[in-house]
């Protein structure tokens, strides 16, 4: 991979945030070196009016954010194939700098393990990054980079080897965890992941719990990545470790019903199909920081 390496963006919408959208793709536009192929989806919706030059694709109905992201994958070509590196960007945020797509240029092809990069999220008027937005548990100072475990859905980039290797994202996990599903598949494929704080996506703060769906989904599909993914002895420990968490987290009522209806819906449906990961990638997990029990 070299600098003619081929970057192209993947952005969902709903079409409720136009302004936002063409503030997304001016920054895009604006990105040094060769120019950045972008796919705008409309998840559900129509896509509202973008510049020359953006490809666009409307979807019937709402796929989720894992479904969205797929389709503008695929629009890339199988698997993305038509360029070497997909960016992945919430369509309400704002690459801060210039150079963004360069450095991700740079990183894959000085680093040929590195398999996806998580950038900084930060808010655009305070230019505070929020503890759940640094993915690693020592997240007290993100303005550190490292070797990380997961990623951030909407502020990422992907080399589109890893999609070929591994697949792209639970189409049915809707919205919650599927980058975390994605991350241990490719982790256990040999790849690494990288937290970079130079690469900056503005992005309003905002609380996850915002979403009507969000604590019934974050349960099942949390129950859906330990049994498609885990060995078997780990996948008790870890949802024990979970419901733990959350119950010392102190939820409203209403939400701790959603989140054990939730949690039972992940042990009764279908979570696709189960490819555990290799001990020595928990013990991967296990020396970045992160075993996966938490």
């Amino acid at each position: 991979m070299s600098t003619a390496t081929r970057v192209g963006a993947v952005i969902i919408t709903m079409g409720n945030r136009p302004d936002e959208l063409r503030a997304l793709l001016d920054s895009v536009a604006k990105q040094d070196g060769d120019r950045v192929e972008v796919v705008v989806v409309g998840n559900g919706s129509p896509v509202p009016d973008v510049p020359a030059g953006v490809r666009t694709v409307e979807l019937p109905e709402n796929l989720g954010i894992p479904g969205g992201r797929n389709v503008g994958i695929e629009a890339f070509g199988p698997g993305g194939t038509d360029v070497d590196v997909l960016l992945f960007l919430d369509d309400d945020g704002l690459l801060a700098h210039h150079d963004t797509a360069e450095l991700c240029r740079r990183a894959f092809a000085d680093d040929p393990e590195l398999g996806i990069i998580s950038f900084r999220i930060a808010d655009p008027d305070t230019g505070e990054t929020q503890r759940r937005h640094v993915p690693r548990l020592r997240a007290s100072d993100p303005m550190r980079s490292s070797r990380v475990t997961t990623f951030l859905g909407g502020a990422n980039a992907v080399r589109t080897k890893v999609l070929a290797e591994v697949g792209g994202l639970p189409d049915a996990f809707f919205y919650a965890h599927e980058e975390t599903d994605l991350a241990w598949r490719a982790l256990d494929a040999g790849w690494m992941i990288d937290y970079r704080s130079d690469m900056v996506l503005y992005h309003p703060t905002t609380a996850p719990s915002r979403h009507a769906v969000y604590h019934r989904m974050v349960a099942r599909n949390r129950v859906w990545l330990a049994r498609r993914n885990l060995p078997a002895p780990l996948v008790p420990v870890y949802l024990g470790v979970w419901m733990l968490l959350t119950l010392l987290r102190r939820p409203s009522r209403a939400a701790l019903r959603a989140w054990f209806g939730g949690f039972g819906e992940g042990w009764r449906s279908p979570c696709g199909p189960r490819r555990p990961m290799r001990w020595r990638t928990v013990w991967r997990l296990t020396r970045l920081g992160r075993p996966p029990v938490i």
